[in-house]
């Protein structure tokens, strides 16, 4: 199921062109343990020229792409730009977040590595980044999964990680407390 997730949403987006990277729960289980995942994390720098082009990259017989005006609004917000795109005879779903001038996503996008998957290349985000995304969901409220995918990424030794660059980013954006629960060292603040 994760490769169809991989595959499906990737290889457009690979055939733009534009840079991508997957991240989240799909990264996690690239990088650590296998675990069930419904939708797929990406990250795509686009701007609002773009939105014409990712639209039709998707097949629209089948696969859901919000009005490419929709596209154009998200694509030029600075932060926090996203959409989904449905495909409708799996119910796979890719949560599309616009990279825009996020410094994290760019750090992320800079670093992103290539993977071959059934046979397609695509592009995910480094273990660093996804570390990172997930310290912040998990700081927000978004429950002890995150903790839980980075400690398998960290045990299982996959990729090389570096915890350096974990720590300068997470102390910067405040998150020093949950890096330090992902490692076991105390309770998330």
């Amino acid at each position: 199921m994760v490769d169809d997730l991989l595959v499906r949403f990737a290889a457009p987006l690979e055939r733009l062109g534009l840079p991508y990277m997957i991240t989240g729960g799909a990264a996690a289980i690239v990088y650590g343990e296998p675990r069930l995942t419904n939708d797929l994390d990406l990250v795509l720098a686009m701007r609002a020229r773009d939105a014409a082009g990712v639209a039709a990259a998707f097949a629209a017989d089948d696969t859901y792409v919000p009005p490419v005006e929709v596209l154009e609004v998200e694509a030029e917000r600075p932060l926090h730009g996203h959409f989904n795109v449905i495909h409708g005879p799996s119910a796979l779903r890719a949560d599309v977040y616009v990279a825009g001038d996020d410094p994290l996503h760019a750090w992320g996008l800079r670093g992103r590595r290539v993977i071959d998957v059934a046979g397609q290349r695509v592009a995910i985000a480094p273990p660093e980044y996804v570390i990172v995304r997930k310290l912040q969901y998990a700081a927000a409220g978004g429950g002890d999964r995150h903790l839980r995918d980075i400690r398998r990424m960290l045990e299982r030794h996959l990729v090389s990680i570096d915890v350096d660059a974990v720590a300068t980013r997470a102390a910067a954006l405040g998150l020093t407390a949950s890096w330090r629960a992902a490692q076991g060292w105390s309770d998330p603040v």
